[in-house]
């Protein structure tokens, strides 16, 4: 399937414990260049997001918005620290034996000391967290792959018929080309005519000037060659894939011939045409550029 580099794709997923969004926008670009943006919390997932986002895209500029709450935040620990307390505990009747002062030691005096208990955060299961978060990612990819397929459908669609449209100008060309040789022909032999008059005329001479002007204005090779290219774009954009590259390049190459043609031409018919043929390439360059 040909794909655009344009596309959008969401996904919410919720459970009792947790919510994640991702949304996933994507536009034209001549990498692969991904930018996200998440929580710190889910920071050390960076580059396994960045692994997977790379099985469904290959070109574009993808921005990547997540969004996480966790419902289990609050739900901390209390932990006694029992071998903190025993060193406070013996160091207070260590004082009582030096001082001889009375012990007035008492569990709620012993437990405001620092670290004797502390507020601990629940463990992340890192395993679990992370196959929540790639749900979501894979369902918003599934839906940018289908929004960029969709819309690169309708490229394509557009794309075969501007094709078709240069196969026209392509034809129309390669059809006028010889008469110009002939009106030059006709031409030449009318001013040969007015400058000698009843005299004979030399058809072997006027043969050679037909011949070397004809070869001047023969485009047969570059109208070969763009029949080629506008075949073989149509054949890639039909089988799809990463292949905005590939069409590129033949673009450039068609954009060549098609200055060729135009700079040989000595005909205003064929130079509308070619103008006509070099506008319909830059349109169709224009549209490849959102191809993946």
């Amino acid at each position: 399937m040909l794909r655009s580099m344009t596309g959008f794709g969401r996904c919410e997923i919720a459970d009792k414990d947790r919510k994640v969004i991702v949304e996933i926008k994507s536009v034209n670009h001549r990498y692969c260049d991904i930018t996200i943006k998440m929580p710190k919390k889910l920071s050390f997932f960076e580059s396994a997001i960045r692994s997977l986002l790379k099985k469904y895209i290959q070109r574009g500029k993808v921005d990547v918005f997540i969004t996480y709450e966790d419902y289990t935040e609050n739900r901390s620990c209390l932990k006694y620290n029992r071998e903190l307390a025993a060193e406070y505990l013996q160091a207070l009747r260590q004082m009582k034996a030096d001082f001889d002062i009375e012990d007035d030691i008492r569990v709620s005096s012993l437990s405001r000391y620092p670290e004797v208990l502390v507020l601990e955060e629940q463990a992340v299961d890192e395993e679990e967290l992370w196959h929540f978060l790639e749900q979501a990612i894979i369902k918003a990819c599934e839906g940018l792959v289908e929004t960029r397929t969709r819309e690169g459908e309708q490229l394509k669609q557009d794309l075969i018929a501007k094709l078709d449209g240069m196969l026209g100008y392509v034809a129309y060309i390669e059809e006028r080309s010889p008469e110009i040789i002939t009106e030059y022909r006709s031409r030449l032999v009318e001013k040969v005519k007015d400058l000698l008059g009843d005299s004979n005329i030399d058809e072997g001479r006027i043969a050679m000037e037909t011949t070397i002007y004809a070869d001047k204005l023969c485009v047969d090779e570059e109208i070969v060659r763009l029949k080629s290219h506008i075949e073989s774009t149509r054949t890639t954009l039909i089988n799809g894939g990463g292949v905005g590259r590939k069409l590129d390049f033949i673009a450039q190459e068609m954009n060549r011939e098609a200055n060729t043609i135009l700079s040989k031409a000595n005909d205003l018919l064929i130079s509308n045409t070619a103008i006509d043929l070099k506008t319909d390439i830059e349109k169709v360059r224009e549209q490849i550029q959102n191809i993946e």
